[in-house]
């Protein structure tokens, strides 16, 4: 005897595993694992039908056909590609800080192969970008990833049309990536400005020193070691970041 597995239910498992697919492929946290593509497939199939299993989550609106489904699909891989897209720009705060570090240390010409996305990236972006990852772990931000993935089935279920996100979030996000990456970046590179100033000034009281390679040295120690002493005040920001994620999940399905 076949087992008998209702349409609906596996249909709504497909809508759901295309919605978490982005999260568990492009975006950070579950998507910055290294594991093999069968793997994260056979991964977000199960985690769909535990999701849809446990929530009984039901279509917003009937589904009676092919073309309907289609529909629904496409639909649900925007909704998942839009909650990646904060998840990421979330954590691209710390690369965007780490770029602006790199370049004003002097670290920007050269660049760290990261090893969770197999490319090129700035290295003190990288070195945040994993601090961040390991942090929002410890703090058992993948659980709440997790239960806000729930929620949004019942804030935003499948069969609701695209057009009803709300795609100002979106750039409102966006631009938080800047805002929060220049916060987190502001006490080194202020202090770097400072240094630079003093070398100007240096510079034109003894033409005969080379600045660019007397300032390099100074440059990356002074720029360490205030990134070092404003660690202890990393937190409020990292928590901030970690919470726009939350705050712009809610905002783009409302």
């Amino acid at each position: 005897m076949f087992l008998r597995v209702d349409p609906a239910w596996l249909a709504m498992v497909l809508l759901v595993s295309l919605r978490i697919a982005p999260l568990f492929i492009v975006a950070p946290v579950f998507g910055s694992v290294p594991a093999p593509t069968l793997f994260r497939a056979a991964l977000i199939v199960s985690f769909s039908a535990a999701i849809v299993s446990a929530t009984a989550t039901a279509f917003a609106a009937p589904l009676v056909s092919l073309e309907q489904l289609l529909a629904y699909s496409m639909t649900e891989l925007l909704v998942g590609a839009a909650l990646a897209f904060g998840l990421a720009a979330a954590f691209g705060a710390f690369l965007f800080a780490g770029r602006l570090l790199d370049f004003q240390f002097g670290f920007g010409i050269a660049n760290l192969i990261d090893p969770t996305s197999r490319s090129r990236a700035p290295l003190l972006g990288t070195v945040l970008n994993l601090l961040a990852i390991t942090v929002f772990f410890a703090a058992d931000g993948h659980l709440l990833l997790i239960r806000e993935l729930a929620l949004s089935l019942e804030h935003f279920p499948p069969g609701r049309s695209i057009a009803e996100l709300n795609f100002p979030a979106v750039s409102a996000q966006f631009g938080l990536m800047f805002a929060m990456g220049l916060t987190i970046a502001a006490p080194a590179m202020f202090a770097i400005l400072l240094l630079d100033i003093g070398f100007a000034a240096a510079s034109r009281t003894m033409p005969q020193m080379n600045v660019f390679i007397v300032a390099i040295p100074f440059k990356i120690a002074l720029g360490l070691l205030v990134l070092a002493l404003s660690l202890r005040y990393l937190g409020a920001a990292m928590n901030r970041v970690f919470e726009s994620i939350f705050q712009y999940w809610n905002a783009v399905l409302a």
